[in-house]
């Protein structure tokens, strides 16, 4: 049946409003063989993790005394008396006890002595309990003669170890928000790795014995090593160092770009501010020392959260985010798959709730491949030091046979799936068969006469 005026002029219409879609914007991009390697990143799967035993002190053989620590002692006639058997104490958690001991407790002072009666300080730091002993009976034989040598009753022991007050900050204990998953802004299949996530960060102060004042014990003490979800870093601030006001405010004159006025010629990420890598490249291994993760008082522990190592989402497929594994790399192809794309030989298909069509028509959201052509260019907008960006275009046909084209996605890179021309104008004419189709069957059912 020919096509009426009406008819005619409806599909002149649709053809200038496709052909008008198709004036969109156009990114000038490099073809993802010819990127400079510098801006592709390094691999994560070359990552290896960092021992664990380098996160821990190690211990001295026999325990040495030092301020805190609490001796339980008992001598005859001077402390306790000699017709009464000297008190014993039991582990307690309330009290901090570690193992049984006999005495009356003497706390080891600041400057590392013990007041006892009679005599002049003692000191006791970096002794162990036998020569804290000797040094006590001296005191009381030979330099006062208090005691007759030989027929004194000196009991020494360790009643209370000294502790170390740390804070863990922890960020990385996160949860799906709804239980749903998927990305945010976007629908896509999820997959576990969406980013719907409510940061759920904990805090704890820790008492830590003496030698074990450090950095595996404390994380041990609030929750174990750090989960996926956290940062490749460990952040420890030393209690003591640059004022942290002062801190904040250079740090906000570095990020707008003033001349801070100050005296001081470091960076504030400087010596007071102690980084541990979980995971390393094998040509950049750590070099911090022991010393580095042992904790004093007053020190915090900081895990921060992996919330903006994300990837975005546009064009053909529906807008969202999705957050990056911590351990394993992530490809173009399997970025698009996981947003929900399917992809093939053909191109990208669009599964349930992964975007609308071309631009020209081709439609989306159908089960398995959508109807029409599907998208076969990516852009990659990644961005560069300087706070700038550049554009990698791969081509998905490419890249499903080369492995060199599947460029790895990195930290706040924005994809985006479009259509070539070829794509959309073959998309816009099996669109408006589709809607001759139609019209012509509308048109036999009386509809329109």
């Amino acid at each position: 049946m020919p096509l009426s005026w009406n008819h005619d002029r409806t599909l002149r219409c649709a053809l200038g409003a496709c052909l008008l879609a198709l004036t969109g914007c156009q990114v000038p991009a490099i073809e993802a063989s010819r990127v400079p390697r510098e801006f592709l990143g390094l691999p994560r799967s070359e990552m290896q993790e960092i021992t664990m035993t380098r996160m821990r002190q190690n211990p001295p053989k026999v325990y040495q005394l030092g301020p805190g620590d609490t001796l339980g002692i008992y001598i005859e006639s001077v402390i306790g008396k000699s017709d009464e058997p000297p008190p014993v104490h039991f582990p307690d958690e309330k009290s901090g006890s570690t193992e049984p001991s006999l005495g009356f407790p003497v706390p080891i002072r600041e400057d590392g002595t013990i007041a006892l009666p009679l005599v002049e300080p003692i000191k006791l730091t970096g002794l162990t309990l036998t020569q804290a002993t000797l040094a006590i009976r001296r005191a009381y034989t030979v330099d006062q003669k208090i005691l007759p040598i030989g027929k004194d009753r000196i009991i020494v022991t360790l009643q209370r170890r000294r502790k170390h007050k740390v804070l863990v900050v922890r960020e990385e204990a996160n949860s799906f928000a709804g239980g749903g998953g998927g990305m945010v802004g976007g629908g896509g299949s999820g997959g576990g790795l969406g980013v719907g996530l409510t940061k759920r960060g904990t805090g704890a102060v820790v008492a830590l014995d003496a030698y074990e004042n450090d950095l595996l014990h404390a994380l041990n003490a609030t929750g174990g090593l750090p989960g996926l979800d956290a940062q490749n870093e460990i952040l420890i601030f030393r209690g003591t160092g640059m004022d942290a006001a002062l801190r904040d405010r250079l740090l906000a004159d570095l990020n707008a770009g003033r001349d801070p006025c100050t005296d001081i010629q470091e960076l504030p990420d400087d010596e007071n501010i102690v980084r541990i890598p979980i995971r390393f490249y094998p040509d950049e291994v750590p070099e911090f020392k022991e010393e580095d993760i042992i904790l004093q008082t007053g020190d915090i522990v900081y895990i921060q959260s992996r919330d903006r190592e994300l990837y975005y989402l546009g064009g053909a497929l529906r807008g969202g985010a999705q957050q990056l594994p911590r351990d394993y790399d992530l490809d173009i192809l399997q970025a698009i798959a996981l947003a929900g794309g399917q992809v093939s030989s053909a191109g990208v298909g669009l599964a349930n709730g992964g975007g609308g069509g071309g631009r020209g028509g081709g439609g989306g959201g159908g089960t398995g491949q959508a109807f029409g052509i599907p998208p076969s260019r990516a852009i990659i907008l990644r961005k560069i030091p300087g706070k700038r960006q550049i554009a990698i275009k791969v081509d998905l046909c490419r890249a499903l046979e080369n492995p060199a084209e599947r460029i790895l996605i990195q930290p706040e890179d924005t994809i985006i799936v479009q259509y070539t021309l070829i794509e959309e104008l073959g998309n816009m004419a099996l669109g408006l068969i589709q809607f001759n189709f139609l019209f012509s069957g509308f048109s036999g059912n009386g509809v329109g006469r």
